[in-house]
């Protein structure tokens, strides 16, 4: 019994580093007056069975067929000074999305080539346990780190969380789901921001830990984003691509999702008692969107961004034999965004989304389930009063399993659904013609494949 508990405790280790986790942490430690440098990584692989509403659009037939893969370098290092003081730098890098080449690799310098690497994450920190950490970079904030009760260690590790795994199931976009229930999700953590991580502080009654984190980014840039081009006023030309762009007098897409000055908090409690390993989160993230000030139109007037969440999960040991473990978790965030996290248009609903989910692992065996629902304002806008319904509602379900044949190898099997709603939507077009509304968007996709990690 004692391997299988080692081995199960090996495999939920395993999931947590191939979901790719967000750390509050150093990723190694070191000791005093000591630097290690790594080069880690992670490589998916597999087929897939994907069908959805627009499989079929306007003539044209998506195979169900495809397969999927993706890579992931960690270059990087820790270090220690003599007096204790931990120090380092964090880097993700990614393989970027491509035009289809038949196969054939063409030049890099356009960004069509097959290998493009971009960066994905890149901080630096310092500090120590006892006192805290300070990161500064492009990396994750308080409202992802302190994310709990999203279950995510099974199947791919990532389910609904990766927006990079929809585009990577070759899911059409229409028919991906856009929901805000998971804080791990590429809006938020590609940002450059500085991040306080609170020492866990012991509280004497229970026999738990307290935490804290708190992140300010100055806009919704990553590192050298919105440096591309001069910021000059001249010959009455905007400087709307400038970085720290408060306001504009055009309206577009980009201007509808950029922000600034947003802060998050979070404040997380953990104890263990009669054998649950348990934690309970809570937080705010607000911002300020980008303020439209041209002529009148009530799809640029946008409210400030604010989220409250609300997170708990339990783990189990030992539920029906000795080495098994048994996860669960629910949370639940609500306020004024719109799906990833945009700030939506004054006068339209407040979202609201929850999601329950969990996890039984079993020596290197892994199932797990999700479930999560939302409702939005969606594509409606004051403008479109009479025209499309208020609340896009959307839920989607993932379930998944694993058999992990070392830390550095796992097999997956995973299922997903996705459903959308919302009357008079133009966003959902008839897959037939590709006008108008179809109200109701669904996809549903089936995958296996391999995972890699070292």
């Amino acid at each position: 019994m004692r391997k299988l508990l080692l081995a199960s405790v090996a495999s939920m280790g395993a999931l947590a580093a191939v979901s790719g986790a967000a750390q509050a942490q150093p990723v190694k430690p070191v000791a005093p007056a000591t630097i290690v440098v790594h080069l880690n990584g992670y490589f998916q692989a597999g087929f897939d069975n994907v069908n959805s509403t627009y499989n079929n659009y306007m003539g044209s037939k998506l195979s169900p067929m495809a397969t999927n893969g993706g890579l992931r370098l960690y270059p990087g290092f820790d270090a220690m000074t003599v007096d204790g003081l931990g120090y380092g730098v964090q880097v993700e890098l990614r393989d970027a999305f491509t035009g289809g080449g038949k196969g054939a690799n063409t030049s890099a310098n356009s960004g069509q080539g097959t290998g493009n690497i971009y960066v994905r994450r890149a901080y630096g920190y310092i500090g120590t346990p006892d006192y805290g950490y300070v990161r500064i970079g492009q990396t994750d904030g308080a409202f992802t780190l302190a994310q709990t009760g999203v279950i995510e260690q099974f199947g791919d590790g990532a389910q609904w969380a990766n927006n990079d795994d929809m585009d990577l199931y070759t899911v059409p976009s229409k028919a991906q789901p856009g929901q805000f229930i998971y804080a791990d999700v590429g809006s938020l953590y590609t940002t450059d921001k500085v991040v306080l991580i609170s020492p866990a502080v012991a509280e004497p009654y229970l026999g738990g830990k307290l935490s804290a984190i708190f992140s300010y980014e100055p806009n919704s840039n990553g590192l050298k984003a919105g440096y591309g081009l001069n910021c000059a006023v001249a010959n009455n030309s905007s400087p709307g691509t400038c970085a720290a762009v408060a306001s504009t007098n055009s309206g577009s897409v980009f201007n509808a999702v950029a922000r600034r000055n947003t802060f998050d908090f979070m404040a997380q409690y953990a104890v263990k008692l009669g054998g649950f390993d348990s934690k309970i989160a809570a937080g705010l993230l607000n911002g300020q969107p980008e303020r439209y000030t041209g002529t009148y139109n009530a799809a640029y007037n946008l409210d400030q961004l604010q989220v409250f969440q609300v997170g708990a999960q339990t783990t189990y040991k030992g539920l029906f034999t000795d080495g098994d473990a048994m996860t669960l978790g629910a949370n639940v965030k609500w306020g004024q965004t719109l799906d990833a996290y945009a700030p939506k248009p004054v006068g339209a609903r407040n979202a609201f989304s929850y999601i329950v989910g969990g996890n039984y692992v079993l020596g290197p065996y892994v199932i797990g389930a999700s479930f999560w629902d939302s409702q939005s304002a969606g594509n409606y806008n004051p403008s479109k009063a009479g025209t499309e319904a208020r609340t896009l509602s959307e839920y989607g379900i993932a379930a998944g399993a694993n058999y992990v044949i070392s830390k550095d190898l796992s097999l997956y099997a995973q299922y997903m659904y996705g459903h959308q709603h919302q009357p008079g939507n133009t966003n959902m077009p008839k897959p037939t013609t590709g006008t108008g509304s179809n109200n109701n968007v669904q996809m549903q996709l089936v995958s296996a494949g391999a995972t890699f990690k070292w």
